[in-house]
């Protein structure tokens, strides 16, 4: 019969970090008048392993200042033009018909782009044939705006009738264009369309406080943390462990920020009021940016390869990047490894994977690193999604918020810097922080009070601060990928 993890005892989600001294942090079952002492282990176990979760941005991106409070950029628009809603009264068989363009038109302007003399292709959109047609008239004013006349190749004329100019009958798209001998050239041009994109840096903080007279208190318990910090003074544990987790909020920040909505009470508290030029509160962080402007797979894990047809169909409609990269939780990578598995002809018996043969004295590589259907998908690990202190274990369900995995396009693409004043390659995620040629904000820390060295007040403590300024772009999200219940 199949087995199952227990669910007790489970794993600890208790902190370690406390704002006072208590059972947890500092041991207090000494008895000193028992004649049989403990044999005790001097050094802390690491039962947990790295417990940091920082790394995925120092991995796909890259940090380089900005001195705003207000970072945008431009991304390039399409390069051709085609209307999916498009409606006509023309009736079935007509030489010539008049369509109305019911799509989002340029704001400034409600004009469509299309002109005189080019030819069009236009598709019903019920499935019933396509027509050919040149473009005989244009009208982008008054009453009549977002109109234009064809007259048909085809002899028998419009396939099929309309149902009405503001109906969605028809897509069209615009394949070249055809003149008489002897005519004027082709009246109007148009301008490159460019998609205007901004983002704000937020605030981090965080402090440690440890009094003097805690800072010269020995203990017996030689602790270390990730970053190589070692010793029998417990403060510094403390103080390493703030600096980490600070390090990893940076990260964890830039992925999940949120812009705060007007009528919320995150706007009232942390913006900036009515101040000329102030910016609302909160950030556009990746998950924020992907799931407005990028693509999004619900409903489980894609566990076939018809999955992920219908996912590299939706990326050659985007920027069709050649190499991606899927971070994912546990889960996602073993159902991306068993799909793979599958595609082995011997992959029944579960023995035969790769250009090897396997045999006894073998380790068998149930896992693998990466697979190429119409681009190269490399997959790896996200500490993030599995960790349980953070997104890692939490609730299934349709509207549960659950993110399994992100597929991030490697390599870098151009925008305009700002500070450069010219086109430069960036990262598609990439960092930006506050700095000047007086004021470096990426990662600031300092020390105040009276101890440790610090001589700014007569408190009988050290605090040691923590502050930056941050926030990420993401560059062609339409490119992104985002993985979710």
């Amino acid at each position: 019969m199949a087995g199952s993890v227990n669910t007790t005892p489970t794993f600890a989600l208790t902190p370690s970090s406390e704002r006072t001294p208590g059972t947890e942090n500092y041991i207090t079952n000494f008895d000193f008048l028992n004649q049989y002492l403990p044999d005790t282990y001097e050094k802390e176990f690491e039962r947990y392993g790295n417990r940091t979760i920082s790394s995925f941005l120092r991995l796909v991106g890259a940090e380089m200042p900005t001195n705003s409070d207000l970072i945008k950029w431009a991304e390039q628009g399409r390069l051709h033009t085609k209307y999916t809603q498009v409606g006509t009264a023309a009736v079935i068989n007509a030489d010539n018909a008049t369509f109305q363009v019911n799509d989002v038109l340029d704001p400034t302007t409600a004009a469509q782009v299309v002109r005189i003399g080019q030819t069009i292709a236009v598709v019903q959109n019920n499935g019933g044939g396509m027509n050919k047609a040149v473009v005989t008239a244009v009208n982008n004013a008054g009453g009549g705006a977002g109109q234009f006349t064809v007259a048909f190749y085809e002899a028998g004329g419009l396939i099929a009738a309309g149902t009405g100019v503001g109906n969605a009958d028809v897509t069209i798209f615009i394949y070249g264009s055809e003149f008489r001998k002897g005519t004027a050239g082709m009246v109007g041009s148009l301008e490159s369309n460019d998609f205007i994109f901004e983002n704000k840096p937020i605030i981090l903080k965080d402090t440690y406080t440890v009094s003097g007279s805690d800072m010269a208190q020995i203990g017996w318990v030689e602790v270390t943390t990730e970053d190589g910090a070692t010793g029998y003074l417990w403060y510094l544990k403390s103080e390493h462990e703030t600096r980490l987790r600070f390090d990893d909020y940076l990260e964890t920040a830039m992925i999940e920020a949120v812009p705060a909505e007007l009528n919320g009470g995150a706007a009232a508290a942390l913006g900036n009021g009515a101040a000329a030029g102030a910016q609302g509160a909160g950030s556009d962080g990746i998950f924020y940016s992907v799931s407005q402007r990028g693509n999004i797979w619900n409903g489980g894990n894609p566990t076939t390869l018809s999955d992920f047809d219908s996912i590299i169909a939706r990326l050659d409609k985007q920027g069709a990047i050649e190499e991606n990269v899927i971070f994912l939780d546990r889960q996602f990578g073993f159902d991306i490894d068993d799909m793979l598995a599958a595609q082995n002809s011997y992959g029944a018996g579960g023995t035969s994977y790769g250009l090897f043969d396997n045999d006894q004295e073998m380790a068998l590589n149930l896992g693998f690193t990466g697979f190429r259907r119409g681009y190269d998908f490399y997959k790896t690990d996200w500490k993030y999604l599995n960790d349980p202190t953070m997104r890692g274990g939490l609730p299934t369900g349709a509207n549960s918020g659950r993110v399994n995995g992100l597929l991030v396009p490697a390599g870098s693409t151009s925008v305009y810097d700002q500070i450069l004043g010219k086109n430069a390659k960036r990262p598609f995620l990439h960092v930006r922080y506050r700095a000047s040629e007086t004021e470096d904000r990426r990662y600031k820390t300092w020390i105040t009070g009276s101890a440790g060295g610090a001589a700014t007040s007569d408190i009988d403590n050290m605090q040691v601060n923590f502050l930056s300024e941050r926030a990420v772009c993401t560059l062609g999200a339409n490119n992104f990928f985002l993985f979710q219940e």
